[in-house]
């Protein structure tokens, strides 16, 4: 991607730019040089951790000393994510830098890091095995009569394993008639058994992201999260394996070259065939890596193209309001022109 100057507070791009992040900074990047711009309470964790030749400024007004270092350095073009910056310091960007020309460039960072690394993927990959291990623990954790929240709170402490990992976002777990909300809130609603689970959770590893979710049966002793299972209502049952070869075939079809709303087509065809494509209330998936959800997205109005070193997520699902909800999730990288499942 063609380099620019550029301004952002975003922390994923701070990170990504200088090896370091925290919530209240700047960070300017003008040609070759680099400038991290934040308050005395972040400069010494700073100095610590940013990269070689990251120019580390100090100042309780952000925005203002970024002012005094674009005037010096007199650029002639500075682009801004339109999606991050406020409208109060547009303002004071417009009004104080009379010869330079601001570019709305709406997620400008996520797309120059659209393509991973081999050593960005790696992370994507361990963060999903160490995600991975802890559904194996939670689902061995898990017994009958356990409200949602007291699953919530389970699941946080093995996700977390003792604050050694950060997440990527809050749980998402909701039994039977709460799973057909895709992003549910626990309730007091207690496991039972014959009842569904819907669990769709995530952690960081060395800032990178992952992401998973699974629809399992309780039989009132223990449940497992594999992609085989077995319920008892039958409708469940024909539901569950619709999403499944939904899932299953769209990572199969993948190929570099298609585009994102041509990908979730193939899920969206398989699900509303069946006759449940008015269930199916979302996109097909999203990229992922320092932020959970991140370029490419895979929707029915995205119009990117797919290349290697792309990673994102394949999760249709089919959600029956006051019944239950299905998902099936699991994250890709294309590598070779095809989908290889992390």
């Amino acid at each position: 991607m063609k380099t620019f100057d550029f301004i952002s507070s975003d922390e994923s791009a701070q990170y990504y730019e200088t090896g370091y992040s925290c919530d209240n900074a700047i960070i300017l990047k003008l040609q070759k040089d680099i400038f991290f711009i934040t308050d005395s309470r972040y400069t010494t964790e700073a100095k610590q951790n940013l990269h070689p030749r990251i120019i580390l400024m100090e100042s309780r007004f952000l925005i203002d000393k970024a002012i005094e270092i674009l005037k010096t350095a007199k650029i002639k073009t500075l682009h801004f994510d339109s999606t991050k910056l406020s409208v109060c310091n547009y303002e004071k960007l417009r009004s104080s830098l009379n010869h330079t020309e601001l570019i709305a460039s709406p997620n400008f960072h996520q797309k120059m890091r659209i393509i991973k690394s081999q050593e960005q993927i790696k992370l994507i990959k361990y963060s999903q095995y160490l995600n991975k291990k802890a559904y194996k623990k939670f689902a061995k954790k898990i017994q009958s009569n356990m409200t949602e929240k007291a699953l919530y709170a389970l699941a946080k402490q093995i996700l977390e394993d003792s604050g050694e990992y950060d997440l990527s976002f809050n749980p998402i777990l909701g039994i039977n008639a709460n799973a057909a909300k895709p992003h549910a809130l626990p309730s007091h609603t207690k496991l039972r058994s014959g009842n569904l689970l819907l669990f769709d959770a995530g952690i960081k590893y060395k800032r990178y992201c992952s992401d998973r979710t699974r629809t399992a049966f309780f039989d009132g002793n223990a449940l497992h999260f594999q992609k085989t299972q077995k319920f008892k209502e039958k409708k469940l049952q024909k539901i569950y394996d619709i999403v499944l070869k939904a899932q299953e075939s769209t990572i199969k079809k993948i190929r570099a070259g298609m585009s994102g709303k041509e990908i979730d087509a193939i899920a969206r065809d398989i699900i509303s065939k069946a006759g449940f494509g008015a269930y199916f209330s979302h996109s097909t998936g999203h990229g992922i890596g320092l932020d959970i959800h991140e370029l490419p997205f895979i929707s029915s109005k995205s119009e990117t193209i797919i290349e290697d070193g792309m990673v994102f997520s394949i999760e249709p699902g089919i959600y029956i309001p006051d019944k239950y909800g299905v998902r099936i999730e699991d994250l890709v990288v294309i590598k070779n022109g095809k989908a290889e499942v992390l």
